[in-house]
């Protein structure tokens, strides 16, 4: 059976990811922070941003290479708009094929993919998928942390209900499968599982705990000053969620700590705003278009994407919002210079080398660019017909290459159309097949 979280991510993807990646650099920045002189400098928060930072920085590469795309995109937009615009109320078989030829055309003269930045965007997303299990779980993944937990996980294992107090806690919810199988008889997953709700406990279940099993009050009052001297940044407990962080700080008057709780989810939205603004949509420089890419589209819908992390960042641990703010505001900052740096690229001389790099992947692909081009351009008005032998029957394919609709011969027959229907015509072609078929099935 697979578990999650402190028994690392088991997801097949994410979880190697998380295990062998993205875990080992967290642990990495922990020892360092810990050999530097300060006291607590090994610190959830700055670790956390520090974490952000690098893991952006190597995804930079990939990050250029999709702003590239929409910058040339922008510019061959107005092209792909036109095409759709010639064919916008042309719904036959032949229009639609044109219209198909004539945009791969399109792309072809830029040297680029239909497909974009697909390839950059499947490496990214299962790298920032598996850093936030990363984040969302440090005890798993950074050992000094961890430890902090054991010398009471050790005591509480031999305490008889400690299961059930642990199980009544609310983030005790995520872990049911742990649970089911202790209440089975594994007990080889009792300690991680206590650590997994442990790391997510609230500052009242902390005092629920001290108060069940009051002769544990020492060993849990030092772990949770241990846990402080990691999670506290700021006067704020990455462990706990502002919301919670309000309720206690609220009691105790402190209005500073309540100011600092708020300004978590409110600076996760605004930071992510910023972030949407910033990032280029390929209508950006074709403001007449009257019909917004898909691009831009997207952008409007991820403007929804603030007020969704401000309201998921209040009630979960500030970590995991201190992230997404680390996260927007190295973004944000990664966007500017990527846009100066791309304002000064020579598109003309990008889309040239593109093109170059395009044909030759064909040529060793056995491809002849130039034959491709003009397939690509050629009119799908041509018909290539196939004659059943045995059916005695003519039939009609349209092709990119093919004979003249008014000079066609199937098996040394001679056919034109003596239609009046106006040649070239869909009326002409579904003429000449039936009088054909007509003559040969008397």
């Amino acid at each position: 059976m697979e578990y999650v979280v402190l028994t690392q991510y088991g997801g097949k993807i994410l979880g190697p990811i998380a295990k062998y990646i993205l875990g080992p650099i967290l642990n990495g920045i922990f020892i360092f922070l810990d050999w530097l002189p300060w006291k607590n400098s090994a610190n959830v928060g700055v670790a956390i941003i520090l974490f952000t930072i690098v893991i952006y920085i190597l995804l930079l590469p990939l990050t250029i290479k999709q702003q590239k795309f929409s910058k040339l995109q922008a510019k061959m937009q107005p092209e792909l708009q036109e095409i759709q615009k010639k064919y916008k109320n042309r719904k036959d078989q032949d229009s639609q094929m044109a219209m198909n030829q004539e945009t791969q055309a399109v792309y072809a003269k830029y040297g680029v993919s239909p497909t974009g930045s697909c390839a950059q965007l499947l490496i990214q997303m299962p790298i920032l998928f598996a850093l936030y299990r990363v984040i969302y779980a440090i005890p798993a993944y950074v050992p000094m942390v961890k430890n902090v937990f054991t010398d009471l996980v050790s005591k509480l294992v031999l305490k008889e209900g400690a299961t059930e107090v642990l199980q009544g806690f609310k983030s005790a919810s995520m872990f049911t499968k742990q649970f089911e199988a202790i209440a089975g008889g594994d007990t080889s997953i009792i300690e991680n599982t206590y650590i997994d709700v442990l790391n997510r406990a609230s500052s009242t279940e902390w005092a629920t705990l001290s108060e069940k099993f009051s002769d544990l009050s020492g060993v849990i009052n030092t772990t949770m000053d241990n846990l402080n001297g990691y999670n506290n940044f700021l006067g704020v407990n990455m462990g706990y969620s502002p919301k919670d962080t309000i309720t206690t700080a609220w009691a105790s008057k402190s209005y500073l700590i309540i100011i600092l709780a708020i300004l978590i989810p409110v600076l996760s939205a605004v930071t992510q705003w910023i972030n949407v603004k910033l990032t280029p949509s390929s209508n950006n420089n074709n403001k007449n278009s009257d019909q917004p890419d898909q691009a831009a589209a997207l952008q409007k819908s991820m403007m929804i994407m603030p007020l969704v992390s401000a309201f998921f960042c209040f009630t979960l641990p500030a970590g995991m919002g201190l992230y997404w703010i680390a996260g927007s505001v190295v973004r944000s900052i990664q966007q500017v210079i990527i846009n100066k740096h791309i304002d000064k690229i020579d598109l003309d001389a990008e889309i040239k080398k593109n093109v170059e790099k395009r044909n030759a992947r064909l040529r060793k692909a056995g491809i002849d660019p130039e034959k491709l081009a003009q397939k690509a351009t050629q009119s799908t008005k041509s018909v290539n017909y196939n004659y059943d032998s045995n059916k005695k029957t003519l039939s009609q394919k349209a092709m990119l290459n093919g004979k003249p609709i008014d000079a066609v011969t199937s098996d040394s027959v001679d056919y034109k159309n003596k239609n009046a229907s106006k040649p070239g015509s869909l009326a002409s072609k579904a003429n000449m097949v039936r009088e054909y078929n007509e003559r040969n099935n008397k």
